[in-house]
């Protein structure tokens, strides 16, 4: 079985944002910023396992402050967890000013990818070495969200949003139901 430390999958891209990618505000669009937040997820995996790699899920995105017009957005991004075929690759974007200098963290945002064979099958990655407690922070962190979802896809499954005390709790926020 082969090992890898989270070193070997760690990749960073920086581009200078223009004005064909922002949105009617003048600032970047978000759709933008997830185009190359994807991008970078699939080379990360596709480094760390060698393997063609697609998204399986994002969790959650969420835009901690705009991006300018002008400034260098830097993408970085490291295996945090594998499991057979997958892995949970975490992504921070900041943006710099290329004037002032001044640096913001713009996002944060853990990408699953599936390494994939040929003929689409889902193929083992190498597993994981961690060598310092912020790599197993990560890991312990990545194995909580997974945890996590799967406790809420559970409950999504039995929930009852037709029953009498989801519909009165739904009535409660200012919404009226007529069935």
């Amino acid at each position: 079985m082969e090992f890898k430390t989270v070193k070997s999958s760690k990749i960073s891209i920086s581009e200078l944002m223009l004005p064909s990618h922002s949105n009617f505000s003048g600032k970047i669009h978000g759709g933008y910023l997830l185009s190359l937040m994807d991008q970078i997820a699939f080379a990360c995996a596709s480094k760390f396992s060698g393997s063609y790699c697609v998204t399986a899920s994002v969790d959650t995105v969420d835009f901690l402050n705009p991006i300018e017009i002008g400034e260098l957005v830097t993408l970085k991004a490291s295996v945090n967890y594998v499991g057979n075929s997958s892995m949970v690759i975490g992504i921070r974007v900041t943006s710099e000013n290329i004037q002032t200098g001044k640096v913001k963290h713009c996002n944060s945002s853990y990408f699953t990818m599936v390494a994939k064979d040929n003929e689409g099958k889902n193929v083992i990655v190498p597993r994981l070495t961690l060598i310092n407690s912020e790599e197993i922070r990560r890991f312990c962190e990545a194995l909580r969200r997974i945890e996590f979802k799967k406790q809420h896809r559970e409950l999504e499954q039995k929930f009852d949003y037709m029953s009498e005390e989801s519909l009165k709790n739904i009535e409660k926020l200012n919404i009226q139901i007529k069935l």
